[in-house]
């Protein structure tokens, strides 16, 4: 099968204030009504009016990084100082007051302060207008984002102590999902509820020889009727079709034995029935594989590599692609005009359901292209190449099994070059052992086609190789009357045939 924070620039230390500020002093319980901080912070002293009025230019700080998931705090402006007194000499009051009266170009006095170590006034007073602050307007406003996280930590904690003791918590727990909680119709996980108990992985030994270990192989298949009939590829069961032994498993872990009613080798279908099929057995829905578009939605179903019961989704990527594909024994080629998938399938899917958004089964999981390995199943791993047979020819293939154990073909008649590519599908200058490679009286040979022909298109489905016009051919059935294009001394001509019929894969 194939984080970290960064720190907060501390801004720059404010000019010394021209007053010294008014020392914090402990609060009485009447007159606390502040916010209350986080447990342990200690509020900074408010830094009084500094003694410059007007401000000279603005200057921003440069912006902080914020840290992952947390809003940055917008950067304030905080204004220069124009003619700041010297740190540590503010003019004494009375000097302040001297030069207000004498108009010397001091300003207004600040409003009175309380003496140091005096109480603050109580809170339920009224605070002066605000006043334009210089310097520490930037310490004040991280202040304020401090305290704010503060009273956050402190309600927080206060709530929890509440809860402590007794009263209603504010904790809020996850809550449980619903009991009676239901996907919606038509998501992956609704139709593979629907469609997995229909699914089975099929065991397949060979005979063995002279009580050797008998070699074996995981497949998959799918419940085709009530009775018991499972389909799947011929090639997940070719090795158990002579005298081995073959086994099915549902996913409940229920097991039972199967055998073979009938194979198809050039269409890689088989359809096996359980010896002692159980009641309530769920076929699962046939779809029209004729009315997919490229792009719809796909669902595959499989033991790849062994592992039972694997959803894979994907979509139609493509539409009648030609793949000839053999199976491990090294029997004749199977041929198919597929459905694309994107799908992951692996060695495994092979034989199991691909569904459609509905749950309908459009196709059966057959094949993968795979880097340096060709078609076919190999160990090697899914590169987003699936080959699904279409479910139209798979059903009609399945009837005949359960009717007749048999397979029938139809054919047109005519031996064609399987090795050439490109230029159409030439009709052999001879057939089999020396025969004639046009069947007297047959299909081709009643529409007047002839050996060197070249079949270009087949029901106006281009043609480039042969094994693209046995995938179209075997993508209808006996009796149908078809339109072919052949180019003979090039000239194009076009022919109607009707359909012949072979029974069996010999």
């Amino acid at each position: 099968m194939s984080t970290e924070n960064e720190g907060t620039e501390v801004p720059a230390t404010p000019p010394t204030p021209s007053a010294p500020p008014t020392p914090p002093s402990t609060p009485t319980p009447e007159s606390t009504t502040s916010a209350p901080t986080h447990p342990g912070t200690t509020p900074e002293p408010t830094p009084a009016p500094t003694t410059a009025q007007t401000p000279a230019s603005p200057t921003s700080p440069p912006p902080v990084p914020a840290p992952p998931h947390v809003p940055a705090p917008a950067p304030a402006d905080a204004p220069t100082v124009a003619h700041a007194s010297a740190p540590g000499h503010a003019p004494a009051p009375e000097q302040v007051g001297a030069a207000a009266a004498s108009g010397a170009g001091w300003p207004p006095p600040p409003p009175a302060v309380p003496t140091w170590g005096a109480p603050p006034p109580p809170a339920a007073h009224a605070p002066a207008a605000p006043r334009r602050r210089t310097g520490g307007l930037v310490a004040a406003v991280l202040a304020a984002a401090l305290v704010a996280g503060g009273i956050g930590g402190g309600i927080g904690y206060w709530a929890a102590q509440r809860g402590d003791d007794g009263g209603s918590s504010t904790t809020v727990s996850s809550s449980e999902a619903p009991a009676a909680f239901k996907r919606d119709p038509g998501t992956v996980a609704a139709v593979a509820a629907q469609a997995l108990p229909s699914v089975v992985t099929i065991q397949a030994k060979s005979g063995g020889s002279q009580g050797g270990e008998s070699e074996g192989g995981t497949g998959t298949g799918f419940v085709y009727d009530q009775e018991g009939h499972i389909v799947t590829n011929n090639h997940v069961v070719a090795s158990a079709a002579d005298g081995g032994t073959l086994s099915v498993t549902f996913p409940d872990g229920k097991s039972y034995d199967a055998e073979v009613v009938g194979r198809a080798e050039g269409y890689d279908v088989a359809v096996l029935k359980l010896t002692n099929a159980p009641k309530g057995l769920k076929p699962l829905p046939l779809g029209n594989s004729d009315k997919v578009a490229v792009g719809d939605s796909t669902i595959a179903i499989g033991a790849p590599f062994g592992l039972s019961n694997t959803v894979t989704t994907g979509i139609i990527s493509a539409k009648n692609r030609p793949v000839a594909s053999g199976d491990a024994s090294g029997g004749s080629n199977s041929y198919m005009s597929a459905l694309q998938t994107d799908a992951s399938i692996n060695p495994g899917n092979s034989g199991g359901p691909l569904l459609d958004a509905s749950g309908a089964v459009i196709g059966i999981n057959s094949a993968i292209q795979s880097t340096g390995s060709g078609f076919g199943q190999t160990q090697a791993g899914s590169i987003g190449l699936g080959f699904a047979i279409p479910v139209n020819q798979a059903k009609n293939v399945a009837q005949q099994l359960i009717k007749t154990g048999k397979p029938v073909y139809p054919v047109i008649g005519a031996t064609v070059n399987m090795n050439e590519k490109g230029e159409g599908a030439t009709i052999a200058s001879q057939g089999s052992g020396g025969t004639s490679s046009v069947t007297a009286n047959g299909p081709a040979a009643k529409a007047g086609l002839k050996a060197g022909d070249v079949i270009t298109a087949f029901d106006d489905h281009p043609i480039d190789s042969g094994p693209t016009l046995i995938s179209e051919i075997w993508t209808h059935k006996p009796g149908d009357s078809v339109k072919i294009t052949y180019e003979r001394d090039g000239k194009t001509a076009t022919a109607t045939v009707t359909l012949g019929e072979r029974t069996g894969d010999n």
